[in-house]
């Protein structure tokens, strides 16, 4: 079991079209947390004819693991359906985590993500369901989820989840209404503990929100007596953040080779089912914090395609 009580867990935490296979095997390579969230997998998009348009999002090689698949969606009976179908495909995940804490508009309109919250009904009933789905495989299974919906609310809220015996439960600390304009609730996310101890102290607690670095996340834990925590965007500014270095640290020609080894894993994963100018996206994560670096980027951002990126990046090793 991937979920383990003896050890405290650092992990990516799922971001949609940011923490895909590449990504993810690019970190295996330059520093890798001890565990991998893949990107959201709608339950009911996977369920319709529609399911060939998403399953990208859960693609993995065996070099990612461990890792677990993150799912969302408002159909209860789906997520044991999905499961199933993950395990029958051949796939073979560590864990299972449902999504109640995406704050996304377009999310909420439909009562998912953290519009659960508002919702423990619903939720317990996607719970269940995805218990029964899990205890077939014997996966573990998790929620990720935030301190509150409009307002903060984590003794019923979090209180309400520890009830359902889940293997772990993250806690992003911030409210949905909040969605990233504040400063993370780290004090709150510290509440959870004696909660946890109360009402189900085999389930582990990890905290998650503003970690720029493993030093500043491993003092939460310690302060607080965490399981773990997981790190989000600040991969994106600097993806040697679970090899615990500063971008500053990392020379131009590391940065610039590792831009091409992602270049290369998209052809093998992902060029006939991503499009090229996805890529872009992370121009800025691995070029930054040197000399130039704002001419190229622009430079790179006009490419159309891969042999033209590739070309100028190699004409930057030279120089």
């Amino acid at each position: 079991m991937v979920l383990d009580k003896t050890k405290k867990l650092v992990g990516l935490s799922p971001m949609e079209g940011v923490t895909d296979s590449v990504f993810r095997q690019v970190l295996c390579r330059i520093g890798r947390p001890d565990i991998f969230l893949t990107e959201f997998l709608n339950v009911d998009g996977y369920c319709s004819k529609g399911k060939k348009h998403v399953v990208h999002r859960i693609s993995f090689t065996e070099e990612e693991k461990p890792l677990i698949i993150q799912l969302w969606g408002n159909t209860p009976e789906y997520y044991e359906k999905t499961i199933d179908g993950i395990m029958q495909d051949g796939l073979k995940p560590d864990g299972i985590d449902i999504n109640m804490g995406c704050s996304v508009k377009d999310v909420l309109s439909g009562g998912r993500g953290s519009a659960l919250i508002n919702n423990p009904g619903l939720a317990k009933e996607i719970i269940e369901s995805a218990k029964i789905g899990c205890a077939k495989y014997n996966l573990p299974l998790s929620v990720k989820t935030r301190i509150g919906y409009d307002q903060i609310d984590t003794e019923n809220w979090i209180g309400f989840l520890l009830e359902q015996h889940l293997d772990m439960i993250t806690v992003h600390g911030r409210t949905s209404k909040q969605t990233y304009t504040t400063p993370a609730n780290w004090e709150e996310i510290g509440k959870c503990i004696p909660l946890r101890d109360k009402i189900s102290p085999t389930t582990l607690i990890l905290g998650n929100g503003d970690l720029k670095s493993k030093k500043e996340g491993d003092s939460y834990v310690k302060k607080y007596n965490l399981d773990g925590y997981l790190i989000g965007r600040q991969v994106m500014n600097n993806p040697w953040v679970f090899a615990g270095r500063e971008s500053a640290d990392v020379s131009k020609q590391e940065k610039i080779q590792t831009f091409l080894l992602h270049l290369d894993l998209y052809e093998k994963t992902f060029v006939d089912r991503k499009p090229f100018a996805f890529e872009k996206k992370y121009v800025k994560a691995y070029l930054s914090d040197f000399e130039g670096v704002n001419e190229l980027r622009r430079e790179i951002l006009l490419t159309e395609d891969i042999a033209s990126m590739r070309e100028i990046l190699y004409r930057e090793l030279d120089n």
